[in-house]
């Protein structure tokens, strides 16, 4: 098991942030919008050096995404910011007919993903919002997994032509990825190598994944970890050649079990390799308030669900093979 380690936390959020700054500087057709809320989204220093390439759209994100539509037709490349609730579910319909049916170059950036939103409860912490923008026509979604390889993703999109949902979130996780990493759209990154199951982790599961690595390498279980940071398009050769080699799979994300990283890799399996799956995530219900802790202790969506999930797929493995 490849040993990996932190010296810090940072939230994913603030990695967008530093991405963004970094683009102000690197990149003059990139402009900035936000539907209220530039200090949570970390905008302020790309505010501060460049004035001119910020729109603040007050609290309006479907006139945002349309604002932002028109500003690619005008050949800008233009990042709208807000809460994922409200990036996803509350303008739906304009991302449809405005950005995805026309292919414009818009980049969705939302913070405030998933469950460890924590303590604002169900009604902002949107676990659907993976399901909805991968049913969209075009649309690419990538969800990173700390502060690292989110600054790399933000700068990453803008050399990507098309409309790009990115998803990060509000607490401070573990930065365990290089700070000088090359991101590539679509390309999984290769965690642990191992040959007894393959574990599809996406955003801040990543690391609960690798901490359940740890505790399955002390009974003698080889898992194979994967970084599923780009869940469409997704990296379908790296996925097949993994459960080719160790014959079973768990996936976990902070979404909906329905529509998230778990049912593409199913689907994906159905069609081209039959294996046994076991899938983490939040089981059709919405969340509650408590802290990112609380919540994903209580929802399973920690190293240790991760670890009882792997027992069972390898059983189901091995009943299988006995057959």
């Amino acid at each position: 098991m490849k040993e990996y380690s932190f010296t810090e936390k940072k939230d994913t959020r603030s990695g967008f942030g530093a991405g963004m700054a970094e683009l102000g500087k690197s990149n003059p057709k990139v402009v900035a919008l936000c539907a209220d809320l530039v200090a949570s989204l970390k905008l302020d220093a790309f505010i501060k050096d460049n004035p001119e390439r910020f729109v603040q759209c007050g609290i309006a994100e479907a006139n945002m995404i349309g604002v932002s539509a028109g500003m690619a037709i005008a050949g800008y490349i233009p990042y709208a910011t807000t809460f994922a609730n409200f990036g996803s579910g509350r303008v739906y319909d304009q991302i449809r007919q405005s950005v995805a049916y026309s292919g414009s170059n818009v980049k969705i950036c939302v913070s405030h993903a998933g469950l460890t939103l924590g303590e604002d409860g169900a009604t902002h912490q949107i676990l659907e919002d993976i399901a909805m923008m991968r049913a969209m026509p075009g649309m690419t979604v990538i969800n990173p997994c700390d502060y690292n390889q989110t600054k790399a993703a933000t700068i990453a999109i803008a050399e990507y032509e098309g409309p790009v949902y990115l998803r990060f979130g509000r607490p401070v996780v573990p930065v365990f990825t290089a700070p000088d990493q090359k991101f590539e759209i679509g390309k999984a990154w290769m965690v642990n190598e191992g040959k007894d199951v393959s574990i599809f982790a996406t955003g801040h599961l990543v690391w609960e994944a690798i901490q359940a690595g740890e505790i399955l390498a002390k009974e003698g279980i080889d898992a194979e970890i994967i970084n599923i940071h780009t869940i469409k398009p997704l990296d379908e050769e790296a996925i097949l050649n993994s459960v080719k080699k160790t014959g079973c799979a768990v996936t976990a994300e902070e979404h909906q079990l329905n529509g998230g990283l778990g049912d593409a890799v199913c689907q994906l399996l159905s069609r081209n390799h039959i294996a046994p799956i076991e899938m983490i995530g939040v089981d059709n219900s919405f969340g509650e308030s408590g802290t990112p802790a609380q919540l994903m202790e209580k929802y399973g969506l920690n190293a240790q669900s991760i670890v009882d999930k792997v027992r069972i797929a390898i059983k189901r493995k091995e009943l299988i093979s006995s057959k």
